[in-house]
């Protein structure tokens, strides 16, 4: 066994080296989900029980946001139990009461500290802490409390929501219809709990490219993009411990169109912001509003400076992240020979203005650059930065972090910030329609940026936020405490939030279709698949996949099917649609490719191919149509009003358009035509230029191979089929009415000793004859160890090693299902520099293959996107061949725009390296993981000829 997990802590085990991922320090409070319970225990406290509930009470001293939250948990207790608590206005003088306030803002809560009768050690002076905890006799005629305090405002709020959240309220109970389990009793276990202080300060999402879809429900529910939307909005936000928004931004201007917004989110709690390219709290949109004459500082400096200042003066005291700095009009790229002197004078006039508005040092207001594109071009060049400003890296909006501070780089006074993305517009292909982000993906990249100290920001594009539901739930956990989740806790943490959602009975199917449906999705992004995607006859590849689609589907409707009938639309939504939808879109282009095969084999299943493309094409429109107008009684229409089919550049279709097919005429005598699995070519031929043949059989894996036979004409056409007796045929004679498949398997005990092909003859009523050649291979036992090369290729899983070797820092570690396949390999933890040693004494897989053909051979490491993010371009691995000199290779999947287009277009950048094999036999491939950022998915030797074009490349060869 290559890993051991155990629940003490957290620890990996790969060969001799143990990882331990420590938990967060708890302030001496434990930090436990199970708090409450459904019966009473010693010590307990009854919140609800009995027709009654506790009553609340706030202080009216304390903020508008704790006030409105405990309001909040007086309808979620009433939505549980039945039985709705009163709200206090007065000090308590029940027996059983609900005591909420925050520290130094609640009479109460301090008067309780200055008692000693709670205890507040380790949130007190925290960002953004709380404790709950149960309290005898807390004030006179009060025999037993729970108090939630924070250590602030959301703090408070986050406990409020903790607790909601644990008696059975999920955050997403408005956003995504999750029902709320009836419970007739909830008590509170004694003791003090706690989540501990958030790893990162701001925690976010940025609403955007929000047209047609999320503009288009907010028109039509609220009026528009309004305070009434946003209210909702924030809610979510807090309930998940977010803080953090960028509003959206097209056609929009948060602070300009209407005035409740801003107080809302003060109200709320909510920390504002600006995106990356609207600094100084203007939208993008209020310049095409209110400004005069071009975006550019050299020309027209003052018309801007006044245009900002009037941003800082509406900001007021609400608390804001103000963005900094500037690009071109439109979120484009800052105009030829803009210089990194004009971009520091840019953000020195900007502070001036907070200065001179605010009164107070600018370095006294939070301030956030984001090194955005090309902006990062000029950081890297030495363009200044203030130290107290947060420095706001980036990833190349496709989910890989362009940049990072070295581990051991001093500690700014701003920090460091990522702006990551789950959607986004622009090239190589818009991906706004669903979720595409397995959080396999999102962990990894952003486990790299905490243990690269970036911690004070974490904000990510989420688009319409619908249906990003599951990704922005990880994202905002992990940012909560990076420590808690390790890969192998990924699973787990998606049964945990099933469980959640719906509760225990279905969760570990339902996190299972959560995981396959993301991963299938993160393969290729819908609006970048067509019929030319996967291949059609290498590997059955494009028919696996939609085949694994298909079984996924099956199994989310069958769930669907046993959903009581208030969890349907819940599951609707976060489950089945996405399922649903995708499996209709790889099965429509599936049926395209089909259909153009069959064009130019002649095939008269060619226009049921046409039509099938036709009712699939329609299907999707009745999906989305549903999600619009029939879920949840219409409450999301528009939602999927988002076009994802007919892209022919980056930019989204006006309107879906269904694939072309290529219709033919079909004559009435019939003929048979015989294609073989493997090959887009059809028998017989005129010219006799090739004979067809199966791929090759081995008596150590048990293969099915096929070919098919298909009518010409629209008159049926009888067919034989004879073959040697150890050759097992599906059927062999009928009736060919548009086409049948012939599955071939091979009885190897009665195979004679020695042979190694057999024939398969196919002859027709129409006079029609075509021989199909078999080749067999029979491997001699024992079996090598390692892999064994009985094609032009070998491939290996990264996973799959026969020795994992720890480096003097790091140990090896597998990502479960990461990637495209089946997992992928790469080394933890982070958290030292790289040594400077040689690079045969780094962390090393070694992989076992014997190989038969010799000369030289190319070997294809099958790599995560990664793009290099340190100073000095320094991301390496190794590779050899036996005891050759290793292969030090640089990678870098931003390297030029047309490697980077094709690396995260096919989510896997392939590094290809040469080396020469001088004899058949055993061979050991060694990969040396020179730098920590790498993920290895898989290892492709290509070692006897070409090796047949696919995505996702050969599977995996026989290993022992």
């Amino acid at each position: 066994m290559k890993f051991v997990y155990s629940t003490i802590g957290k620890f990996l085990i790969c060969g001799t080296a143990i990882l331990m991922l420590s938990h967060r320090p708890s302030a001496a409070a434990v930090t436990d989900s199970t708090y409450v319970r459904n019966s009473p225990a010693k010590g307990s406290f009854r919140l609800s029980a009995n027709g009654f509930s506790a009553p609340i009470f706030t202080s009216k001293t304390d903020f508008v946001g704790v006030l409105r939250a405990a309001d909040d948990l007086q309808n979620d207790i009433g939505a549980v139990t039945g039985l709705k608590p009163e709200i206090l206005t007065g000090l308590p003088k029940e027996k059983n009461v609900v005591i909420i306030g925050t520290i130094g803002k609640s009479p109460v809560i301090d008067g309780l500290i200055k008692s000693k009768k709670l205890n507040v050690a380790g949130i007190q002076g925290k960002w953004e802490s709380f404790i709950l905890q149960v309290v005898d006799k807390p004030l006179p005629g009060v025999d037993k409390a729970l108090v939630i305090a924070g250590s602030d405002k959301r703090g408070t709020i986050y406990g409020i929501y903790d607790l909601s959240e644990k008696i059975g309220v999920s955050p997403w109970y408005w956003w995504a219809d999750v029902p709320v389990k009836h419970h007739d009793a909830l008590y509170i276990a004694a003791g003090r709990f706690t989540n501990g202080e958030p790893a990162v300060k701001y925690r976010g999402i940025f609403i955007n490219d929000e047209a047609p879809a999320f503009s288009g429900w907010a028109k039509q529910k609220f009026g528009g993009i309004n305070h009434l939307v946003y209210a909702k909005m924030f809610e979510l936000i807090l309930r998940l411990k977010g803080n953090y928004l960028w509003p959206a931004m097209w056609g929009s201007a948060f602070n300009d169109d209407d005035t409740l917004n801003r107080k809302t989110a003060d109200d709320y709690g909510i920390v504002m912001g600006t995106s990356h390219h609207e600094p100084m709290d203007r939208a993008q949109t209020e310049w095409k509003r209110y400004g005069s004459g071009e975006w550019n500082y050299e020309k027209n400096g003052e018309t801007l400076r006044s245009f900002w200042r009037k941003g800082i003066e509406n900001m007021g005291d609400a608390e804001t992240l103000v963005t900094v700095g500037m690009r071109g009009d439109g979120d484009m790229a800052m105009q030829q020979g803009t210089n990194i002197a004009l971009l520091e004078k840019i953000v020195a006039d900007q502070r001036d203005i907070i200065t001179s508005v605010t009164k107070k040092p600018a370095a006294k207001t939070p301030q956030v650059w984001a090194l955005y594109k090309e902006v990062q071009d000029y950081y890297d060049k030495g363009m200044q930065v203030p130290d107290d400003v947060t420095l706001l890296l980036c990833d190349d909006n496709w989910g890989n972090i362009r940049k990072l501070p070295a581990l051991d780089a001093p500690r700014r006074e701003g920090g460091y910030g990522i702006y990551y993305h789950f959607d986004y517009v622009g090239g190589p292909r818009n991906y706004k329609w669903i979720n595409t982000n397995p959080i396999t993906k999102v962990w990894e990249q952003m486990h790299l940026a905490y243990q690269h100290k970036v911690d004070r920001i974490w904000i990510v594009n989420v688009g319409d936020l619908k249906p990003m539901e599951f990704p922005i739930s990880f994202f905002l956990d992990y940012a909560w405490n990076p420590a808690k989740i390790g890969p192998r806790d990924l699973l787990s943490y998606t049964r945990k939030w099933a469980t959640a959602q719906f509760g225990s009975g279905h969760a570990a199917e339902i996190a299972d279709i959560i995981s396959a449906y993301s991963k299938y999705n993160g393969r290729c992004k819908p609006e970048l698949l067509n019929e030319n995607t996967y291949s059609l006859v290498n590997y059955n590849e494009f028919e696996d996949v939609v085949n694994d689609y298909k079984r996924l589907n099956k199994r989310a409707d069958s769930l669907f099917r046993l959903m009581p009938p208030e969890y349907k639309d819940a599951y609707y939504q976060l489950v089945l649609h996405p399922v649903e939808a995708s499996a209709n879109l790889y099965a429509m282009f599936y049926a395209t490719a089909l259909n153009h095969l069959y064009a130019a084999q002649g095939r008269s299943a060619v226009n049921q191919m046409a039509a099938e493309v036709k009712t699939l094409f329609e299907h999707d429109a009745q999906i989305s149509d549903y999600y619009n107008n029939q879920l949840a009684g219409g409450k999301w229409s528009h939602m999927m009003d988002q076009t994802h089919i007919g892209y022919t550049n980056w930019q989204q279709p006006p309107v879906n358009a269904m694939p072309k097919v290529s219709p033919i005429d079909i004559p009435q005598p019939g003929s048979m035509g015989v294609a073989v699995e493997g090959s887009a070519e059809s028998w017989p031929k005129v010219d006799n230029s090739s004979a067809p043949s199966l791929p090759g059989f081995n008596d150590r894996v048990n293969q099915s191979h096929f070919f098919e036979l298909f009518n010409k004409g629209l008159s049926p056409v009888d067919y034989t089929i004879t073959t040697d007796k150890f050759v097992r045929l599906s059927a062999d004679k009928g009736t060919i009415d548009k086409q049948t498949r012939i599955s071939v398997n091979i009885d190897w005990n009665s195979v004679p000793a020695g042979m190694n092909q057999s024939l398969i003859s196919v002859t027709s009523s129409d006079g029609t004859k075509v021989d199909i050649a078999l080749k067999l291979q029979r491997i001699p036992l024992p079996l090598p160890k390692g892999f064994l090369q009985t094609d032009a290729y070998v491939s290996i899983e990264a996973a799959h090693y026969q020795k994992a070797i720890p480096g003097s820092n790091y140990a090896w570690a597998e990502i479960p299902d990461y990637g495209r396949n089946l997992s992928a390999m790469t080394v933890l933890p982070l958290s030292k520099s790289r040594s400077k040693s040689t690079v045969n004494t780094k962390p090393c897989l070694e992989y076992i293959v014997t190989l038969r053909d010799t000369g030289m051979i190319t070997l294809n490491a099958y790599l995560a996107p990664t793009i290099d993010f340190t100073v000095d371009k320094s991301l390496k691995y190794a590779v050899a061949i036996d005891d050759e000199q290793p292969q030090l290779q640089s990678f870098d999947a931003d390297n030029n725009p047309r490697l980077w287009s094709r690396a995260v277009s096919n989510s896997i950048n392939i590094v290809t390296t040469k080396h020469r094999v001088s004899k058949a036999g055993t061979h050991v491939i060694k990969f040396w993981m020179d730098s920590p950022a790498i993920v290895l998915e898989k290892i492709v030797l290509q070692a006897g000829g070409a090796v047949k074009q696919s995505y996702l490349g050969p599977p995996e060869s026989l290993h022992n």
